[in-house]
């Protein structure tokens, strides 16, 4: 995965170091911009209160209130947590031009944002993260959502 020009990880670790903390599924997503097979991570249907951080350095991402169902295969959310917590930077690989989610603390790799798709969201943006990228941290005494 190519470095993020200009802005430095607060946390910063070796690959060999990630490689010992991470799964070789987690560090293919995380480490190396892989993707999840849809329908297939722990997250996507989940309806638990609580918030979304990132598998690799554990910083906050996500608000279960910003989740949505897209029915795309992977956990949607229409924002990320107010502040810097996601950096969002174009990728052009497989030959299309999208918008790659990466964790601000650690600069792993989530997923993708995608905006105009017509989901009835307030910020009509869907952000696209694989489920092994996040790690769920639910809320004392919360339960599913109404």
């Amino acid at each position: 995965m190519k470095p993020v020009t200009g802005v430095t990880p607060r946390v910063v670790k070796s690959d060999q170091e990630w490689r010992q903390e991470l799964s070789a599924e987690e560090y293919a997503v995380l480490r190396e911009a892989g993707t999840e097979r849809p329908f297939t991570g722990e997250y996507t249907d989940t309806k638990t209160v609580g918030v979304y951080a990132c598998r690799a350095c554990g910083a906050e991402l996500f608000r279960s209130t910003t989740k949505f169902d897209s029915h795309c295969g992977w956990p949607s959310f229409f924002s990320p947590l107010a502040g810097d917590s996601v950096i969002l930077r174009e990728d052009r690989a497989l030959g299309m031009v999208r918008v790659e989610v990466l964790c601000a603390t650690c600069h792993s790799h989530l997923g993708h944002v995608f905006e105009g798709e017509g989901y009835p969201t307030p910020t009509d943006q869907r952000y696209c993260i694989n489920s092994i990228s996040l790690t769920l941290r639910p809320e004392e005494g919360g339960g599913a959502e109404a």
